[in-house]
């Protein structure tokens, strides 16, 4: 049983998870992109929107793995968290990325909801808990998902 202070973090990590607070959600930042647009990169910046959502994809899921496994192999950085292709191979694999990222997403919540200490660091990290480790999440999707937000404005295909 959470104590009421512990059951309202909780509630607002999950809320800043999935809704954003003061920004964008990432759902709401990939309404509508047309699909030709997906492997665009604008003048001066390196990637394309692309290659930033399989980022995200590929960064959550590592986190979940940490935060779910103690056998946690570390993945090599910066090889292992971007793709090399700029452009989806087709519909499906950019429906899919997205619908991994939620599926990740929904299970990381899972895991940080039914933890029973969010404080308490992992005995196979180096001082990370459930609590950074959803910090981490928000933070990192966050970040990237303003840099879509500005590929979009770019390209001249955002809402705003």
């Amino acid at each position: 049983m959470q104590i009421p202070e512990q059951q309202n973090l909780l509630d607002e990590l999950v809320f800043l998870l999935k809704k954003g607070n003061a920004h964008v959600s990432f759902n709401d930042a990939i309404q509508d992109i047309p699909f030709d647009d997906l492997g665009k990169k604008a003048p001066g910046l390196p990637y394309s929107i692309w290659q930033i959502a399989e980022h995200i994809r590929i960064t959550q899921k590592d986190i979940l793995d940490f935060s779910a496994n103690e056998n946690y192999k570390e993945l090599n950085w910066p090889a292992d968290y971007w793709p090399h292709a700029a452009v989806p191979e087709n519909k499906a694999a950019w429906d899919n990325c997205i619908k991994q990222i939620n599926a990740d997403l929904d299970a990381f919540i899972g895991l940080l909801t039914n933890s029973t200490n969010i404080f308490k660091p992992f005995e196979h990290g180096t001082g990370q808990s459930m609590l950074r480790e959803a910090m981490l999440i928000a933070d990192h999707t966050s970040y990237h998902t303003g840099e879509i937000i500005v590929l979009r404005r770019l390209l001249g295909n955002w809402k705003n």
